[in-house]
Protein backbone atom coordinates (compact mmCIF):
# COMPACT_ATOMS: atom_id res chain seq x y z
CA UNK A 1 0.00 0.00 0.00
CA UNK A 2 1.26 3.47 -0.93
CA UNK A 3 0.09 6.61 0.88
CA UNK A 4 0.01 9.86 -1.10
CA UNK A 5 -0.13 13.10 0.87
CA UNK A 6 -1.16 16.31 -0.85
CA UNK A 7 -3.24 13.97 -2.99
CA UNK A 8 -5.56 16.60 -4.48
CA UNK A 9 -2.70 18.89 -5.54
CA UNK A 10 -1.38 18.94 -9.10
CA UNK A 11 1.51 16.58 -8.39
CA UNK A 12 -0.19 14.41 -5.78
CA UNK A 13 -3.22 13.79 -7.99
CA UNK A 14 -0.90 12.79 -10.83
CA UNK A 15 0.89 10.31 -8.56
CA UNK A 16 -2.45 8.79 -7.52
CA UNK A 17 -3.53 8.46 -11.16
CA UNK A 18 -0.22 6.91 -12.24
CA UNK A 19 -0.23 4.39 -9.39
CA UNK A 20 -3.84 3.44 -10.05
CA UNK A 21 -3.02 2.93 -13.72
CA UNK A 22 -0.19 0.59 -12.68
CA UNK A 23 -2.62 -1.41 -10.53
CA UNK A 24 -0.82 -0.41 -7.32
CA UNK A 25 -2.87 -0.14 -4.13
CA UNK A 26 -2.96 3.56 -3.24
CA UNK A 27 -4.39 5.54 -0.35
CA UNK A 28 -4.88 9.32 -0.49
CA UNK A 29 -4.42 11.44 2.64
CA UNK A 30 -6.98 14.25 2.34
CA UNK A 31 -8.80 16.79 4.47
CA UNK A 32 -12.07 16.88 2.51
CA UNK A 33 -13.27 13.43 1.48
CA UNK A 34 -16.11 14.75 -0.70
CA UNK A 35 -13.84 17.04 -2.70
CA UNK A 36 -11.19 14.33 -2.94
CA UNK A 37 -13.69 11.80 -4.22
CA UNK A 38 -14.78 14.20 -6.96
CA UNK A 39 -11.17 14.93 -7.86
CA UNK A 40 -9.62 11.47 -7.60
CA UNK A 41 -12.49 9.18 -8.55
CA UNK A 42 -14.45 6.51 -6.78
CA UNK A 43 -11.85 3.74 -6.72
CA UNK A 44 -9.13 5.45 -4.64
CA UNK A 45 -9.00 4.64 -0.95
CA UNK A 46 -9.19 7.79 1.19
CA UNK A 47 -7.71 8.51 4.61
CA UNK A 48 -9.19 11.68 6.06
CA UNK A 49 -6.98 13.77 8.28
CA UNK A 50 -4.81 16.81 8.71
CA UNK A 51 -1.05 17.39 8.90
CA UNK A 52 -1.50 18.98 12.33
CA UNK A 53 -3.39 15.94 13.63
CA UNK A 54 -0.66 13.39 14.34
CA UNK A 55 -3.22 10.71 15.22
CA UNK A 56 -4.78 11.03 11.76
CA UNK A 57 -1.34 10.70 10.18
CA UNK A 58 -0.68 7.52 12.17
CA UNK A 59 -4.04 6.08 11.09
CA UNK A 60 -3.33 6.88 7.46
CA UNK A 61 0.03 5.10 7.67
CA UNK A 62 -1.43 1.86 9.02
CA UNK A 63 -0.55 -0.98 6.67
CA UNK A 64 1.43 1.32 4.36
CA UNK A 65 4.77 0.40 2.79
CA UNK A 66 5.76 3.65 1.06
CA UNK A 67 4.79 7.34 1.14
CA UNK A 68 4.69 10.09 -1.45
CA UNK A 69 5.31 13.25 0.55
CA UNK A 70 3.86 16.49 -0.77
CA UNK A 71 2.10 19.52 0.71
CA UNK A 72 1.25 23.08 -0.20
CA UNK A 73 3.87 25.80 0.29
CA UNK A 74 3.04 27.48 3.59
CA UNK A 75 4.99 28.67 6.67
CA UNK A 76 3.96 25.43 8.43
CA UNK A 77 5.31 23.24 5.64
CA UNK A 78 8.39 22.06 7.54
CA UNK A 79 6.34 21.12 10.59
CA UNK A 80 3.70 19.37 8.47
CA UNK A 81 6.04 17.24 6.39
CA UNK A 82 8.37 16.52 9.29
CA UNK A 83 5.38 15.19 11.24
CA UNK A 84 4.78 12.71 8.42
CA UNK A 85 8.45 11.71 8.35
CA UNK A 86 8.51 11.12 12.11
CA UNK A 87 5.29 9.11 11.99
CA UNK A 88 6.62 7.11 9.04
CA UNK A 89 9.78 6.26 10.94
CA UNK A 90 7.72 5.09 13.93
CA UNK A 91 5.54 3.00 11.62
CA UNK A 92 8.49 1.31 9.90
CA UNK A 93 7.74 2.75 6.47
CA UNK A 94 10.13 1.37 3.87
CA UNK A 95 10.40 4.38 1.55
CA UNK A 96 9.50 8.05 1.17
CA UNK A 97 9.49 9.86 -2.16
CA UNK A 98 9.44 13.61 -1.55
CA UNK A 99 8.22 16.30 -3.94
CA UNK A 100 10.78 19.09 -3.62
CA UNK A 101 12.09 21.93 -5.76
CA UNK A 102 15.25 22.71 -7.66
CA UNK A 103 17.24 25.11 -5.50
CA UNK A 104 16.14 23.51 -2.22
CA UNK A 105 18.63 24.42 0.51
CA UNK A 106 18.23 25.11 4.20
CA UNK A 107 18.91 28.80 4.83
CA UNK A 108 17.96 29.93 1.31
CA UNK A 109 16.63 33.48 1.00
CA UNK A 110 13.64 32.06 -0.89
CA UNK A 111 11.25 30.71 1.78
CA UNK A 112 10.02 27.62 -0.16
CA UNK A 113 13.62 26.71 -1.06
CA UNK A 114 14.54 26.96 2.61
CA UNK A 115 11.52 24.90 3.70
CA UNK A 116 12.17 22.14 1.19
CA UNK A 117 15.86 22.11 2.11
CA UNK A 118 15.09 21.72 5.80
CA UNK A 119 12.59 18.93 5.10
CA UNK A 120 15.13 17.14 2.90
CA UNK A 121 17.64 17.37 5.77
CA UNK A 122 15.07 15.89 8.15
CA UNK A 123 14.30 13.12 5.69
CA UNK A 124 17.96 12.18 5.36
CA UNK A 125 18.36 12.22 9.15
CA UNK A 126 15.42 9.82 9.51
CA UNK A 127 17.39 7.04 7.77
CA UNK A 128 14.24 6.03 5.85
CA UNK A 129 15.19 5.08 2.26
CA UNK A 130 14.13 8.04 0.16
CA UNK A 131 14.02 9.67 -3.24
CA UNK A 132 13.87 13.46 -3.68
CA UNK A 133 12.22 14.97 -6.75
CA UNK A 134 13.51 18.49 -7.39
CA UNK A 135 11.17 19.87 -10.01
CA UNK A 136 11.76 22.95 -12.11
CA UNK A 137 9.17 25.71 -12.54
CA UNK A 138 5.70 24.19 -12.97
CA UNK A 139 3.71 25.00 -16.09
CA UNK A 140 0.63 25.27 -13.88
CA UNK A 141 2.09 28.50 -12.46
CA UNK A 142 0.76 30.07 -15.67
CA UNK A 143 -2.79 29.54 -14.43
CA UNK A 144 -2.27 32.50 -12.06
CA UNK A 145 -2.11 34.67 -15.21
CA UNK A 146 -5.27 33.26 -16.76
CA UNK A 147 -7.52 36.21 -15.92
CA UNK A 148 -5.48 38.95 -17.67
CA UNK A 149 -4.94 36.59 -20.60
CA UNK A 150 -8.69 36.01 -20.88
CA UNK A 151 -9.80 39.57 -20.33
CA UNK A 152 -7.05 41.65 -21.92
CA UNK A 153 -4.94 39.28 -23.97
CA UNK A 154 -1.90 40.22 -21.86
CA UNK A 155 0.65 38.05 -20.10
CA UNK A 156 2.54 40.14 -17.55
CA UNK A 157 5.76 39.03 -15.84
CA UNK A 158 9.17 40.55 -14.98
CA UNK A 159 11.00 37.91 -17.00
CA UNK A 160 12.31 39.57 -20.16
CA UNK A 161 13.94 36.93 -22.36
CA UNK A 162 14.37 34.38 -19.56
CA UNK A 163 14.51 30.79 -20.81
CA UNK A 164 12.77 28.34 -18.47
CA UNK A 165 12.69 24.56 -18.89
CA UNK A 166 9.34 24.40 -17.12
CA UNK A 167 7.71 21.06 -16.34
CA UNK A 168 4.16 19.72 -16.39
CA UNK A 169 3.30 18.51 -12.85
CA UNK A 170 1.89 15.35 -14.42
CA UNK A 171 5.44 14.40 -15.40
CA UNK A 172 6.66 14.93 -11.85
CA UNK A 173 3.82 12.66 -10.77
CA UNK A 174 4.87 10.00 -13.28
CA UNK A 175 8.44 10.04 -11.98
CA UNK A 176 7.17 9.93 -8.40
CA UNK A 177 5.02 6.88 -9.11
CA UNK A 178 7.91 5.11 -10.80
CA UNK A 179 10.24 5.86 -7.89
CA UNK A 180 7.71 4.45 -5.44
CA UNK A 181 7.53 1.03 -7.08
CA UNK A 182 11.25 0.40 -7.61
CA UNK A 183 14.34 0.67 -5.45
CA UNK A 184 16.50 1.82 -8.37
CA UNK A 185 16.39 5.47 -7.30
CA UNK A 186 16.68 5.09 -3.54
CA UNK A 187 19.06 7.67 -2.09
CA UNK A 188 18.99 9.83 -5.22
CA UNK A 189 18.02 13.43 -5.88
CA UNK A 190 16.32 13.69 -9.27
CA UNK A 191 16.19 17.05 -11.08
CA UNK A 192 13.07 17.20 -13.24
CA UNK A 193 12.42 19.54 -16.16
CA UNK A 194 10.36 19.79 -19.29
CA UNK A 195 11.80 18.91 -22.72
CA UNK A 196 13.08 22.37 -23.66
CA UNK A 197 13.50 25.89 -22.35
CA UNK A 198 10.83 28.37 -23.39
CA UNK A 199 10.57 32.14 -23.07
CA UNK A 200 7.42 33.94 -21.99
CA UNK A 201 7.25 35.29 -25.53
CA UNK A 202 6.91 31.69 -26.71
CA UNK A 203 4.43 31.00 -23.93
CA UNK A 204 2.28 33.89 -25.18
CA UNK A 205 2.44 32.52 -28.72
CA UNK A 206 1.23 29.10 -27.59
CA UNK A 207 -1.52 30.63 -25.48
CA UNK A 208 -2.61 32.66 -28.52
CA UNK A 209 -2.99 29.42 -30.48
CA UNK A 210 -5.14 27.69 -27.90
CA UNK A 211 -7.09 30.67 -26.54
CA UNK A 212 -8.45 31.78 -29.90
CA UNK A 213 -7.23 35.36 -29.49
CA UNK A 214 -3.90 37.15 -29.52
CA UNK A 215 -1.94 37.04 -26.29
CA UNK A 216 0.89 39.54 -25.86
CA UNK A 217 3.72 39.09 -23.39
CA UNK A 218 4.51 42.29 -21.51
CA UNK A 219 7.76 42.22 -19.54
CA UNK A 220 7.36 44.56 -16.57
CA UNK A 221 9.96 45.91 -14.10
CA UNK A 222 10.45 44.08 -10.81
CA UNK A 223 9.06 47.02 -8.83
CA UNK A 224 5.88 47.12 -10.90
CA UNK A 225 5.43 43.39 -10.28
CA UNK A 226 6.01 43.90 -6.57
CA UNK A 227 3.39 46.66 -6.37
CA UNK A 228 0.90 44.42 -8.16
CA UNK A 229 1.53 41.57 -5.74
CA UNK A 230 1.13 43.92 -2.76
CA UNK A 231 -2.20 45.15 -4.15
CA UNK A 232 -3.28 41.54 -4.58
CA UNK A 233 -2.58 40.95 -0.89
CA UNK A 234 -0.31 37.97 -1.35
CA UNK A 235 1.40 36.66 1.83
CA UNK A 236 4.68 38.24 2.83
CA UNK A 237 6.64 35.02 2.38
CA UNK A 238 5.42 34.72 -1.21
CA UNK A 239 6.35 38.33 -1.92
CA UNK A 240 9.89 37.61 -0.70
CA UNK A 241 9.99 34.47 -2.84
CA UNK A 242 8.98 36.35 -5.99
CA UNK A 243 11.47 39.15 -5.35
CA UNK A 244 14.30 36.62 -5.45
CA UNK A 245 12.82 34.13 -7.92
CA UNK A 246 12.34 36.38 -10.95
CA UNK A 247 15.99 37.54 -11.06
CA UNK A 248 17.04 33.89 -10.69
CA UNK A 249 14.91 32.91 -13.66
CA UNK A 250 16.33 35.75 -15.77
CA UNK A 251 19.84 34.55 -14.89
CA UNK A 252 19.22 31.19 -16.57
CA UNK A 253 18.85 29.32 -13.29
CA UNK A 254 16.67 26.60 -14.87
CA UNK A 255 17.30 27.10 -18.58
CA UNK A 256 19.08 23.79 -19.08
CA UNK A 257 16.70 20.81 -19.34
CA UNK A 258 17.43 17.41 -17.86
CA UNK A 259 16.60 14.00 -19.34
CA UNK A 260 15.39 12.55 -16.04
CA UNK A 261 11.71 12.22 -16.93
CA UNK A 262 12.52 10.19 -20.03
CA UNK A 263 15.15 8.10 -18.24
CA UNK A 264 12.81 7.18 -15.38
CA UNK A 265 9.46 6.82 -17.17
CA UNK A 266 10.55 5.80 -20.67
CA UNK A 267 8.58 8.63 -22.26
CA UNK A 268 9.34 12.21 -23.17
CA UNK A 269 8.12 14.95 -20.83
CA UNK A 270 5.16 16.97 -22.05
CA UNK A 271 5.91 20.12 -24.02
CA UNK A 272 4.45 23.48 -23.09
CA UNK A 273 2.37 23.31 -26.27
CA UNK A 274 0.77 20.09 -25.01
CA UNK A 275 0.11 21.57 -21.58
CA UNK A 276 -1.42 24.70 -23.15
CA UNK A 277 -3.78 22.62 -25.30
CA UNK A 278 -4.86 20.60 -22.29
CA UNK A 279 -5.60 23.77 -20.29
CA UNK A 280 -6.93 25.93 -23.09
CA UNK A 281 -10.30 26.53 -21.43
CA UNK A 282 -8.64 28.51 -18.63
CA UNK A 283 -7.28 31.06 -21.11
CA UNK A 284 -10.20 31.49 -23.52
CA UNK A 285 -12.20 34.72 -23.33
Amino acid sequence: MILVTGATGNVGAAVVAELAAKGEPVRAFVRDATRAREHLGASVELATGDFEDTASIARALHGVDAVFLSSADHPQKVAHETAVIEAARAAGIQKIVKASTVGAEAGSLLPPFDWHGRIEDNLRASAIPSVVLRSYYYMTNLLASAEPVRQAGKLFAPLGEARIAMIDPRDTGAVGAAALVTDAYNGKILDLSGPEPVTYEQVAEELSRVAGHTVEFVSIPDEAARQTFVQMGIPGWLLVHFEHMFPLLRSGFIAQPTDTVRAVTGREPRSFATWARDHAAAFRG
